[in-house]
Parts: structure tokens; C-alpha cells; sequence
């Protein structure tokens, strides 16, 4: 007898927030996760986003912290 493969389901990234690697709410680890890069440069890139942005990522963040289940 020959065993046929077996197919796996593609694992499906969810976006949430991280629980173990937060600074305020884990938005910034969520998001890194998510997209696979460093979470250093995400929250570098949000406090930048910040200053330059007027605020805007600011407000961003605070949505996605009431929107973004955490894990």
C-alpha cells in the first residue's frame, strides 16, 4: 500500500495585538507579527509617523487599540 499526502490547510494570519511584547497595548508587536518584520522598526516608524503626521498615526494607534483583538 502507498500512503497519498497529505494536504494541509494554509495557516491564515490574523492581525491581534500581542499580549507578551506590548508597551501600551501591543499594537505595534500585533502589527510587526503580522508583517513579519522587527518590532523595533514599527514603533520607530510610529513615533516618526507621529511627529511628521501631525498626530495622525497617534489616532491611528488608539483605534486600532480599541478595534485589534488581543491574542
Amino acid at each position: 500500500m502507498t500512503e497519498q499526502p497529505q494536504i494541509q490547510a494554509p495557516v491564515q494570519k490574523r492581525l491581534v495585538r500581542s499580549r507578551d511584547d506590548k508597551m501600551l497595548g501591543g499594537v505595534c508587536a500585533g502589527l510587526a507579527d503580522y508583517l513579519g518584520v522587527d518590532v523595533t522598526l514599527v514603533r520607530i516608524a510610529a513615533v516618526v509617523g507621529t511627529i511628521f503626521g501631525f498626530g495622525s498615526i497617534l489616532l491611528a494607534y488608539l483605534v486600532a487599540w480599541v478595534l485589534v483583538p488581543q491574542d
